[in-house]
């Protein structure tokens, strides 16, 4: 049979019902244990599990404990690694724990991170108040800068035999202002040596595994808070990475002693999701462009940062929108005339719009990024990158599209 599409695999990919009853969705396996068949079994799954040897290409990931492996784990990450191509996938108990796993494991001590900016508040203050603590410095790469000039800034700073890794977030949160990802992989290929590899990690939470594949640009590493589209129903927080196999390997053995995998019924829970995953994306992005499209003519409204208006910032911007996106999204942000208090006042004016952190769920959700989800961002760089007091950030969600106006509009009058 033909290649299968990722949304058809979503219905049953790595599972077998005879396996299991005939139960033709998998069960819960809440269970902490698993029972071996002999003690020379168990003694083999746990030489793999440790990484005291390979395992044998006909041989099967034995089941030990949950902490380690549990079949509902086992089938959500399978499915996951469909959407990139990806060779492996390692699922966590949120996004921070696939973002801090991921980083502690990749940036021994006193080595350099450098890092899009600006970044979701919570990777930002791991990257500039958890790492130093560990002596790993960190270099941020401005929007538009090319590989050359972050090159050269490494350089000025004597880190060149320091750099590790390197991590971006495109579109940024909450910005919405966009990273090449191949610039950002020349910068990575340039401090790899023959003996130290540098890996570009991709936060893609943004735009989900259905409008943009890093992979296919050179990412190493695709890292998401599954809390978000891919949970897509805000009841369930979870993070994932995928990737090649020797680095999920080694970011799942972290993980191991770390104890952050995901559960087994919150990975049931996501194997749920994506099932309907690529569909609620698409109504998503297809109303939120309704919306951006009224509010860019409100009176009150300065400025909407939507991708669809990418080239209106600026040429480069509109080139990468059309290189690595297949859509425009539901995810934006926008000015509001006034300040913080002007902010508040359409906020606290919606009704239909829940005013909540976090995003990409089936409900709209709008947020006031300068002082909620990027409160511990420095100042400084709050005003360089434009987290101002009067931005909004909007997460469109599966309501109609013109009763989501009428609560905008409602809430505007407030302002």
């Amino acid at each position: 049979m033909s290649k299968r599409f990722p949304e058809s695999e979503m219905m049953s990919y790595g599972y077998d019902p005879m396996l299991s009853e005939g139960s033709v969705k998998p069960p819960i396996f809440q269970t902490t244990t698993f029972v071996f068949k002999t003690a020379e079994e168990g003694k083999r799954f746990f030489e793999v599990a440790y990484g005291l040897r390979e395992k044998d290409p006909a041989e099967s990931t034995g089941l030990i404990y949950s902490r380690l492996n549990n079949p509902n784990l086992e089938i959500l990450e399978d499915r996951l690694t469909l959407w990139e191509n990806a060779e492996a996938g390692a699922v966590f108990e949120s996004g921070m724990a696939a973002i801090s796993t991921t980083l502690l494991e990749l940036l021994p001590p006193h080595s350099v991170l450098i890092h899009s900016a600006p970044l979701y508040g919570g990777t930002d203050h791991f990257i500039h108040h958890v790492l130093p603590k560990y002596g790993i410095d960190s270099l941020g790469m401005d929007p538009g800068e090319s590989h050359e000039e972050v090159i050269a800034r490494i350089e000025a700073k004597g880190w060149s035999d320091r750099v590790a890794a390197v991590y971006i977030e495109t579109p940024a949160n909450p910005t919405t202002e966009l990273i090449c990802i191949k610039n950002s992989k020349r910068v990575a290929k340039h401090f790899e040596t023959g003996e130290k590899k540098v890996p570009l990690i991709v936060d893609n939470t943004y735009m989900g595994p259905v409008f943009c594949k890093p992979s296919e640009f050179g990412a190493d590493l695709v890292l998401y808070s599954a809390t978000k589209y891919i949970g897509g129903h805000s009841d369930v927080v979870a993070g994932a990475a995928v990737g090649s196999a020797e680095l999920i390997t080694r970011i799942k053995t972290l993980r191991t002693f770390l104890g952050n995998m995901g559960s087994p019924f919150n990975s049931w829970l996501l194997m749920r999701s994506l099932e309907t995953l690529s569909i609620r994306m698409e109504r998503q992005a297809q109303t939120a462009e309704i919306v951006a499209d009224w509010l860019k003519e409100h009176p009150k409204v300065e400025v909407v940062h939507y991708l669809k208006y990418a080239s209106e910032r600026n040429e480069r911007e509109g080139k990468i929108r059309e290189e690595q996106f297949t859509s425009n999204g539901a995810m934006m942000a926008f000015n509001i005339k006034g300040g913080e208090a002007q902010a508040f006042k359409f906020l606290n004016g919606l009704k239909m719009v829940k005013l909540a952190v976090s995003l990409g769920s089936t409900e709209s959700l709008a947020e006031h990024p300068a002082t909620m989800t990027h409160a511990d961002v420095a100042q400084e760089d709050k005003e360089k990158y434009g987290i101002a007091a009067n931005l909004v950030r909007l997460s469109v969600g599966l309501e109609h599209p013109d009763d989501l106006i009428e609560d905008v509009r409602n809430a505007l009058e407030q302002v």
